[in-house]
């Protein structure tokens, strides 16, 4: 009998545990937060194991989100965001996520080879946030929902208490 009995055929066992296996955290930083293309953007730089984001990564993610960005008004922009910095270990990633009309959010992820900012480009359809990039977008999902829709108080108000509550430590 196999070890795994008990898992759907497709569930490869194999891959699973080579992922666990290889799983680590990773340094998440939040780097500040910025007025880019008429947005307020929280931008947060998350690290793999020997890698760092450089000045030159956050020029060029801020560049390419400032684009993104500029076409809010058509996709519905309520004009708050958040910008992930990611020196992965397979390449640089960045992605811009902002909220929506509707309860909805908008996601654009860039993708290039490592220290190459500037070969970033759009990725494939339908790739979505790595494990760490969605754990950072998890809180984010639950300070917008905390702060902003469920606050008290002046809308300003609840806007700082979002803008200056960050995710800091290591993401798993």
């Amino acid at each position: 009998m196999s070890e795994h009995a008990g898992l759907p055929a497709a569930v490869d066992a194999n891959a699973l545990l080579a992922l666990a296996e290889d799983h680590h955290e990773r340094d998440v930083h939040p780097l500040d937060c910025r007025e880019i293309s008429g947005h307020l953007v929280k931008v947060y730089a998350l690290e793999a194991p020997g890698r760092t984001v450089t000045e030159q990564d956050e020029a060029e993610a801020v560049r390419i989100a400032e684009g993104h960005l500029a076409l809010g008004a058509a996709r519905g922009s309520l004009g708050l965001a958040v910008l992930i910095v990611h020196a992965g270990g397979d390449g640089d990633y960045v992605l811009v996520h902002t909220w929506i009309e509707g309860n909805l959010s908008d996601l654009g992820i860039f993708t290039g080879p490592a220290e190459r900012p500037d070969l970033l480009r759009p990725a494939r359809a339908g790739l979505a946030p790595c494990v760490w990039e969605a754990e950072v977008l998890a809180h984010e999902r639950d300070v917008f929902a905390w702060h902003v829709l469920d606050g008290d108080g002046e809308l300003s108000d609840r806007v700082a208490a979002w803008a200056e509550d960050v995710f800091e430590g290591a993401s798993r």
